[in-house]
């Protein structure tokens, strides 16, 4: 009589998570850049490419929030944080030094959703239509931003 053979198949993939916070952080950086007008913090892939990139505008007291490499992205971008979920109307902004389509929506300096996305619990999530979700960690880049601008 054969003998059974017993397989073992790999196990199956993990299930995605069911909250966004508990998504993988987005590879890359942040950086941060200071100029006479203002302060940049990009998020940079690992090839050194800025994804994401909060910029104040200190004479305005406005901060841009700006998906760059937009490709065609919908006009909308979605912000999610620990306590607050926002979306939010963007405009095509003028291609970077490399070419690559941007847009970005711009904020009041004192709005609470910039402090929510520096506060929030492990990362806040960049969500745009057409595009990949990014799941970005708060570091100090992002506050040092936003506080030089109010």
């Amino acid at each position: 009589t054969p003998t059974p053979v017993q397989t073992t198949s790999a196990p199956p993939p993990a299930p995605p998570a069911t909250n966004w916070i508990d998504e993988p952080r987005t590879p890359g950086d942040w950086s941060y850049s200071s100029q006479g007008g203002g302060s940049t913090a990009h998020y940079v892939d690992a090839r050194g490419v800025p994804v994401f990139s909060i910029v104040c505008l200190r004479a305005d007291r406005r901060v841009a929030l700006i998906r760059n490499d937009a490709g065609n992205a919908t006009p909308a971008m979605t912000i999610r944080t620990e306590t607050t979920d926002r979306t939010l109307a963007t405009s095509t902004l003028a291609p970077d030094s490399a070419g690559r389509s941007r847009i970005g929506v711009y904020l009041a300096s004192s709005d609470p959703l910039l402090d929510a996305m520096a506060i929030t619990r492990g990362r806040f999530a960049v969500e745009t239509p057409g595009l990949s979700t990014l799941y970005l960690p708060p570091w100090a880049e992002v506050t040092r931003v936003i506080e030089q601008c109010r």
